[in-house]
């Protein structure tokens, strides 16, 4: 791992560590941005160096901007989702900035970071490949507990049409899943 690779990935994780809210009493952030590093070692282990930190950052200072802040509904958490991708953007691009990161590879990782090119970027992809199977190993049965099935259904079909086919491959691979929520990642 280069220094400055170092460096921005210990900045991510000092921000992190600021997160008020906690999951196994570790800052919610830091634990989130630990997985994802992990899963994009294991998926990508030659991934770039712009990869790696999105991955890492993907959710830093989530906490600063509350879901509940945006109405309720769909157009809400659209607003809020573009907020949070605009935000790590660009908390992540200072980071990389102050460890000397050109200005390209600052923007490559907050092209990432934003989403731009899901399905067209083979980086892009890989982050929301990461993204979507960090949420399936660690976040899917907490929330498949507190929503109705259909909810499940649709949320489990909307992440799978984001995955590359070879994450869906990974997914029915690595995965125990109902026959019902499996299908989704069998198209």
């Amino acid at each position: 791992m280069s220094a400055r690779l170092t460096q921005v990935m210990e900045a991510i994780d000092a921000t992190n560590a600021k997160d008020p809210n906690l999951e196994n009493g570790q800052p919610a952030a830091l634990l989130y941005g630990q997985r994802m590093s992990a899963e994009q070692a294991r998926l990508f282990p030659d991934a770039s160096e712009t990869l790696q930190i999105a991955a890492r950052g993907q959710h830093i200072e989530r906490w600063k901007l509350p879901r509940e802040a945006y109405p309720e509904g769909r157009a809400g958490y659209l607003a809020w989702r573009k907020a949070e991708a605009e935000h790590h953007a660009e908390v992540v691009s200072n980071l990389m900035q102050q460890a000397g990161y050109d200005t390209e590879a600052q923007q490559a990782a907050a092209k990432m970071l934003r989403k731009e090119g899901i399905k067209r970027d083979p980086q892009v992809q890989a982050l929301e490949d990461i993204i979507c199977l960090v949420f399936l190993k660690w976040y899917f049965a907490p929330f498949a507990a507190k929503h109705p099935a259909e909810k499940v259904q649709r949320i489990v079909e909307k992440t799978a049409r984001k995955m590359s086919p070879e994450a869906r491959a990974r997914v029915l691979g690595e995965f125990e899943l109902p026959a019902e929520l499996a299908a989704a990642f069998a198209n």
